[in-house]
């Protein structure tokens, strides 16, 4: 049985649980603090952790093999002294905070004894040798995609598809020894790929020193997550991937953008996908006072972050949406503030529909602190930008056609073997054919330009160039869509407005910020957002 069987499997009973009145998201949650006790059951089992971290009494075999009134009571028991490390009585059963912040006050909302019995006798009946090997983290990641796929909602809630992060891992190079941040960790899926892909280079951390091994899953990764319930996610996952992290775990609860994110030490490598938005538009408020450039657009705020957070030398890969490239003002001093203090060598042009918020346009910012040449290099440190377009008239993506990681080969392939993205590079890469698409009639990308090169998904523009011909804007495509006016090869209308909604969303955002940016009243500010979320059919 593969871990994609375990999923469905796990998935199906879902659809037993509506009858209690459950829908996907509180299934999720409701499995996963069922499915943790399980899996530390398992590890133990399997001499994979050589301390049980539950106490007893609060175990797998605390639940097994109950049924009825008194298995339901049993189980909220255990939660309950999960969460607040005593039992009923008052006696404390563990001192954990790590156990204490995973089941910070976790409670069941099943009703049915029965579905919970249901739930336990398929994990027992589950072959857990198997999944095991195939990595139980793996296991519960597959899960965590699954919720992200079905209860898509909103431009701002997307789960980064796994293509997508072991991609940038692979570009990025994490190496032993680094210290390696998420200042918007979500479930940890950077911070885990980023450990898999270490034990891939240091045979499962063999070739590490006994103490270089601790550091490892103590101190090489951080995360920050604003959400506790999201945070309870990352901290499984983290675990059950042999990453135990500090006295809070790997990942902390608190806003990167706050003081939470201020006292960071500097990182050897950033690996983020932040949350989209005004300051105002979500709970995590911008109230960093370190941060040069004044902002509340949320995605340039931790952009400055994290180029501020990196070590000389320190390297980054960072998933941000279109706006971030052209936005004026503001945006474009953090642009050139960015390229002045670091090597902003690539950017990668995404394609559509690669997010469960459909219409969100993004990109990957790829930078490294300091210049290609001296890593403490405080000025002038862009040289040159290479565009990848892997956008223009490209399949749109989605449950039909999904994205995986045989599309981003040729990407990874131009890119180099250098994680500072200073390999030896040449233009041209003809991929997806690129040599088909138009170009438009006249484009500043294009002129004097090989023809046969305009037509190469990769390109180099100096910094020169972008200052002079695009003011600094990083909007670069030299590309037309050759489907762009053809009627017949439209994108499924659910997917044309789709787009048109995350763009409309993501438009009113940023005229939230700029009218309370220009002393609107808050009231007045929340008065207009509360008719607009009124107008979209917003829930706010």
């Amino acid at each position: 049985m593969t871990n994609n069987d375990i999923v469905q499997k796990l998935w199906n009973l879902c659809d037993v649980l509506r009858d209690d009145g459950i829908n996907y998201s509180d299934y999720v949650t409701e499995l996963v603090l069922l499915l943790f006790i399980k899996m530390v059951h398992e590890n133990t089992e399997a001499g994979t952790l050589k301390k049980h971290p539950l106490p007893e009494g609060c175990r797998w075999s605390d639940l097994n093999g109950k049924s009825g009134i008194n298995l339901l009571n049993d189980y909220k028991r255990i939660l309950l002294s999960l969460s607040t490390g005593k039992d009923g009585d008052g006696n404390l059963v563990h001192d954990d905070p790590l156990i204490s912040a995973i089941y910070a006050d976790a409670q069941t909302r099943l009703r049915e004894p029965r579905h919970l019995e249901q739930m336990i006798r398929t994990l027992d009946q589950i072959d857990w040798f198997s999944a095991q090997k195939d990595g139980l983290g793996d296991l519960y990641e597959g899960l965590l995609e699954k919720n992200a796929n079905e209860t898509k909602s909103g431009a701002g809630q997307y789960f980064t598809p796994r293509a997508l992060i072991n991609s940038m891992v692979r570009c990025i190079k994490p190496r032993a020894g680094e210290h390696i941040q998420d200042p918007a960790a979500g479930t940890a899926g950077f911070l885990t790929a980023a450990h898999e892909y270490i034990k891939s280079q240091t045979d499962e951390l063999y070739d590490l020193t006994s103490e270089q091994k601790a550091f490892q899953a103590t101190q090489a990764y951080v995360g920050i997550e604003l959400v506790p319930g999201t945070r309870r996610l990352a901290l499984m996952n983290c675990l059950l991937h042999d990453m135990e992290g500090d006295d809070e775990g790997v990942v902390h609860l608190g806003n990167a953008l706050g003081q939470t994110g201020a006292g960071l030490q500097k990182a050897d490598v950033i690996l983020a996908n932040p949350p989209f938005g005004t300051s105002k538009g979500g709970d995590a408020s911008i109230t960093r006072d370190d941060l040069t450039y004044k902002t509340s657009n949320k995605q340039l705020a931790f952009l400055q972050h994290i180029y501020r957070n990196l070590k000389p030398g320190g390297r980054a890969a960072v998933v941000l949406p279109d706006n971030v490239l052209f936005e004026a003002g503001v945006g474009t001093d953090i642009r050139r503030d960015l390229m002045h203090k670091c090597s902003l060598h690539t950017l990668l042009r995404l394609p559509t529909g690669i997010f469960y918020a459909q219409g969100v346009k993004t990109n990957v910012l790829f930078f490294t602190k300091g210049s290609a040449s001296d890593k403490h290099q405080e000025e002038h440190c862009t040289d040159n930008v290479w565009v990848y377009d892997l956008r223009t008239n490209m399949p749109s993506f989605g449950k039909r056609t999904p994205f995986s990681e045989q599309h981003l080969e040729p990407f990874e392939a131009v890119y180099g073997d250098s994680p500072n993205g200073d390999s030896e590079r040449r233009e041209g890469e003809y991929s997806y054919h690129s040599e088909d698409i138009e170009l438009p009639e006249h484009s500043e990308e294009n002129e004097g330009i090989d023809p046969r090169l305009a037509h190469s998904r990769w390109r180099c523009f100096s910094r020169q160039w972008v200052a002079e011909q695009k003011g600094d804007s990083l909007d670069i495509s030299w590309l037309k869509d050759s489907d762009s006016l053809d009627a017949a090869n439209l994108p499924e209308p659910s997917l044309l407005a789709g787009e048109a909604m995350g763009e409309l969303v993501q438009a009113l955002e940023e005229l939230d910020g700029l009218m309370r940016e220009l002393g609107a009243e808050e009231e007045e500010a929340d008065g207009q957002r509360a008719i607009i979320s009124q107008m979209i059919g917003g829930n706010e």
